[in-house]
């Protein structure tokens, strides 16, 4: 006998609504999981950059300072180089007027220009030339002159004029 007008369905532990639901929120799991790793990754990631970026940073900041020592090096050695220049067109310049200075009869055999000092050697007919027109100009530039006269053998003298500078007076021209 029967009483059912359908055949038996097999029950299962697991209907069918409920493995919907289990695979969806396995699937929803799934993906906070991976979210959570992908943010994990990229959070390592922007570690890292920010590590790297932070060395070059410090790479660059020592490497500006560095350039900076060398600018400040080079411009000082500009300076120098002008002053270098400025003290050789003056030296010229000086030598020009000290052979502008000597007078034709008078023959210099060697002179010494220093900062403060000049010391003349040289040949003259006899010692009033020199005075007159030697010994009088030097004399207006400089404030100590000293000359020695040696004679020659052809009847001539031999000098050697010594010409000093105060100190007061380089102090003074350079303000």
């Amino acid at each position: 006998m029967k009483y059912s007008f359908i055949a038996p369905r097999a029950k299962h532990f697991v209907s069918g609504e409920i493995r919907l639901s289990l695979f969806f929120f396995t699937v929803s799991i799934a993906m906070v999981v991976f979210a959570y790793l992908f943010l994990v990754i990229k959070t390592i990631d922007f570690k890292e950059q920010h590590a790297s970026f932070s060395k070059t940073i410090k790479q660059l900041e020592a490497s500006s300072q560095l350039l900076e020592k060398k600018i400040v090096v080079i411009e000082s050695e500009v300076k120098m180089h002008e002053q270098i220049i400025t003290d050789n067109t003056v030296m010229k310049e000086s030598i020009r007027n000290l052979f502008d200075l000597v007078p034709d009869q008078i023959t210099l055999t060697r002179a010494e220009l220093n900062e403060k000092s000049l010391i003349l050697y040289g040949i003259t007919p006899n010692k009033d030339t020199y005075e007159f027109m030697l010994q009088a100009p030097l004399r207006s530039i400089f404030h100590r002159t000293f000359t020695s006269f040696y004679p020659a053998e052809n009847g001539w003298y031999r000098f050697m004029s010594s010409n000093y500078l105060d100190d007061e007076t380089i102090v003074e021209g350079a303000q």
